[in-house]
């Protein structure tokens, strides 16, 4: 087992600091660090490389963290199983509803539209499947790569349900019968709080 395959929030922050060590000092650099950080403590519930085929993955690390690629890191975050295309359309939706709200500053929004697109596809909230450490950091990364998507969510609907309803309305799918989110018999399931 790597010295850093320990499942801790304490591991975490030490593989989280050791990567914005070699930070670049881009706008991703934090979000991706604490990523790929939880990936390796065990926690989040990101697939293999973040949902990245590996050249992305290395390609990210070299833009973001120059230096930091270690062995036992890419053991951990490549994992031993490959990255599987369940729910490929639908993961390729939300990689082009993002890609067309891109800030346009940087390839990192690439990354990160596949990266989120990915974390889309787990069970939890966004920002813990993402393995981020808080939801304030899930809205800033939001707000920097893909501005005007994240300009649209005027109440602070939660991410995911957010990105979803997006791709609903693309369609012209309307399937809530109240006349707005307020009235909604599941407004906290869309608006409440996160735990």
């Amino acid at each position: 087992m790597s010295a850093l395959a320990l499942d801790s929030e304490q591991d975490a922050a030490r593989i989280y600091a050791r990567l914005m060590v070699r930070a670049v000092g881009a706008g991703n650099d934090q979000a991706f660090a604490s990523m790929i950080a939880t990936r390796a403590a065990g926690g989040g519930a990101m697939p293999p490389w973040l949902g990245l085929d590996p050249a992305a993955f290395h390609c990210l690390m070299r833009h973001h963290f120059p230096g930091a690629v270690s062995r036992d890191l890419l053991d951990i975050i490549g994992g031993s199983a490959s990255s599987s295309e369940v729910r490929g359309d639908e993961r390729e939706e939300l990689v082009r509803l993002m890609l067309m709200h891109k800030a346009g500053d940087s390839p990192s929004e690439v990354w990160m539209a596949h990266v989120v697109a990915a974390g889309c596809l787990a069970s939890d909230h966004l920002w813990q499947d993402l393995g981020l450490w808080n939801r304030a950091d899930l809205t800033a990364l939001m707000r920097r790569n893909f501005p005007s998507l994240a300009g649209r969510n005027v109440n602070d609907m939660k991410w995911k349900r957010f990105l979803y309803k997006q791709l609903c309305e693309a369609e012209g799918i309307y399937t809530c019968r109240a006349p707005s989110c307020e009235v909604c018999t599941d407004y906290h399931a869309c608006f409440g709080p996160e735990h």
